[in-house]
C-alpha cells in the first residue's frame, strides 16, 4: 500500500518520519490543473483558479509548520497572456483580491510575501498592491512566500543580460567581472536561495519556463493530483522522497 492509498484510507500520516534537519530550505511549486479541475466539474475555469487560491493558503501554512523557509509558486507566466481574455481578466482580479487580503489570511501569520516577475506590465492597481504588500510584510520573520506573476525564466535571463550589458557600457563593471554571483544579482530572485525541491501537479513533467537559471541542481517531484486537489499530504510525501535522495551537485 503506497502513501496516497494510506491517506485515502484515512490512516494517520506519521510526520515524525521527516528529518527536520533535511527539510528543503526552498520549495517551489508549479501549480497546474485548475482549468482541468473546473472542466471535470462543468464549472468555468475561474472556479478552478479560486479553488486553487484556497489550496495555496493551506499549503503555505503547512510548509511553515514543517520548517520550509521559502515557498515559490508559479501563479501567472509570461505565456499565460495567450489565454482567453475573460480568463486572464479573472486571474488578475483574483490576484488583486488575494493581495488585498494577504495580511489577514496569510501575512497576519508572520508570512513574508514577495511578488517576482516583470511586474511593470501589470495594471497600475496591481502594481500598487504588490508594493504595499511587500512593504507591509517585509519585517515578517516566518516563511517567505514568493508569487511568480508575469514570470518567465527566459524573460528573466534576458532582463539580467540587459542590465549587465548596461553596467558594462556605463563602465560600472568590466566584462571579466561577470560571474554567476553577478548574474544572480540581476535576477528577480535576488536574496532567495535556489530551490531545493520543485513540485509539479497535474501529471505533467516539464519545467514550463520556470526558474530556469535557479533550478540547475533542484530535485523534482511530480504528482497526478490537480492543483485544487493538492493537499499537505502531497507535500509530506514529496519531502519524504526528497530526504531519501543523494544530492551530489555534480560531484561523486
Amino acid at each position: 500500500m503506497n502513501f496516497l492509498e494510506r491517506m485515502f484510507k484515512k490512516e494517520k500520516v506519521d510526520e515524525s518520519l521527516l528529518d527536520p534537519t533535511k527539510v528543503p530550505t526552498h520549495l517551489a511549486i508549479i501549480m497546474d490543473g485548475n482549468g482541468r479541475w473546473a472542466k471535470r466539474r462543468k464549472l468555468p475555469k475561474i472556479a478552478g483558479h479560486k479553488e486553487g487560491a484556497k489550496v495555496l493558503k493551506k499549503i503555505v501554512r503547512y510548509c511553515d509548520e514543517i520548517g520550509i523557509k521559502y515557498l515559490t509558486v508559479y501563479a501567472f507566466s509570461t505565456e499565460n497572456w495567450k489565454r482567453p481574455k475573460d480568463e486572464v481578466d479573472g486571474l488578475m482580479a483574483l490576484m488583486l483580491d488575494y493581495l488585498k487580503n494577504a495580511e489577514r489570511e496569510i501575512g497576519g501569520e508572520n508570512v513574508r510575501i514577495r511578488v517576482i516577475g516583470n511586474t511593470k506590465e501589470l495594471s497600475q492597481e496591481l502594481q500598487k498592491e504588490i508594493i504595499r504588500v511587500d512593504k507591509a510584510t517585509q519585517n515578517n520573520s516566518s516563511i517567505c512566500l514568493n508569487l511568480a506573476v508575469n514570470y518567465g525564466g527566459r524573460n528573466e535571463i534576458i532582463s539580467a543580460c540587459k542590465e549587465i550589458a548596461k553596467d558594462v557600457k556605463d563602465r560600472a563593471i568590466n566584462v571579466d567581472d561577470i560571474n554567476e554571483e553577478v548574474f544572480g544579482s540581476k535576477l528577480y530572485t535576488l536574496g532567495i536561495p535556489e530551490p531545493d525541491l520543485i513540485i509539479r501537479t497535474s501529471g505533467e513533467k516539464r519545467i514550463s519556463n520556470f526558474l530556469l537559471w535557479q533550478c540547475a541542481y533542484s530535485e523534482f517531484w511530480y504528482t497526478d493530483a490537480l492543483w485544487p486537489d493538492f493537499r499537505k499530504e502531497h507535500v509530506f510525501e514529496a519531502v519524504l522522497e526528497y530526504q531519501k535522495r543523494n544530492r551530489r551537485y555534480g560531484g561523486v
